[in-house]
């Protein structure tokens, strides 16, 4: 979905790795939300249909997803509960989350909350407030992450050279994408903001490190995932 053109150039989801889980206990209700990073409506499904055989005595797996740099792909689901009272609090926690002052761009992002009923009836504001409440605690301590859509720029050198090089290059503040190894080279490939100047200033860098040895060649562009600062 990401190679498709969009209009954003860049956009903040979850980090890599495994799904961030966090608990919440409302009235003695349990809400378990689990967050994943998604890119596409068959990934955030896969996730529901895996959790509700792992939590399969649960009552609800309510679901909600926001997917694509221009965040064009949202999806809810109440799964039983009263109508409008899960899903769309879910997904507007997702859609209303600042990832930093007046910003709201968090995509690719999968939340289900299974609940287990406690016996206790919460209503519908309740249920309200418990769904948005528990996506939304999730969120604020999940690891998060820039994906910018950079120019890729590749530098082919030495395999003795190669570890040095990208060390430098780290510690200059470039952004490196994956690495690839030939017969004869190591392709380093650097992630820059596509833009003239600095591309010249990426170039330049590599010139410098390597006595005007080596020069990079641009290679297209790919959604590149870069710290938060």
């Amino acid at each position: 979905m990401q190679e498709e053109e969009s209009r954003a150039t860049s956009y903040t989801t979850l980090a890599l790795g495994p799904e961030f889980r966090h608990e919440l206990e409302i009235k003695r209700s349990r809400f378990i939300t689990v967050l994943c990073r998604a890119d596409s409506e068959d990934a955030a499904r896969n996730l529901v249909a895996g959790l509700r055989r792992e939590f399969h005595d649960a009552r609800h797996h309510c679901s909600a997803f926001v997917l694509g740099p221009d965040r064009d792909i949202q999806r809810s689901n109440d799964d039983g509960e009263p109508s409008g009272t899960a899903g769309i609090p879910m997904l507007e926690a997702i859609i209303k989350r600042e990832t930093a002052p007046g910003v709201t761009d968090l995509s690719d992002v999968s939340a289900i909350v299974v609940r287990y009923f406690g016996g206790i009836l919460l209503g519908a504001g309740g249920l309200v407030r418990a769904y948005s409440e528990s996506v939304s605690a999730a969120l604020e301590r999940a690891p998060l992450v820039r994906r910018s859509r950079l120019r890729i720029c590749m530098a082919a050198v030495p395999h003795a050279a190669a570890g040095r090089l990208e060390n430098d290059l780290r510690a200059a503040g470039l952004v490196m994408a994956k690495t690839t190894y030939g017969a004869r080279d190591t392709t380093l490939r650097l992630a820059v903001p596509d833009a003239p100047a600095e591309i010249a200033a990426a170039t330049e860098r590599v010139l410098s490190l390597t006595a005007g040895k080596t020069e990079l060649a641009a290679a297209g562009t790919e959604w590149i995932d870069v710290p938060l600062t």
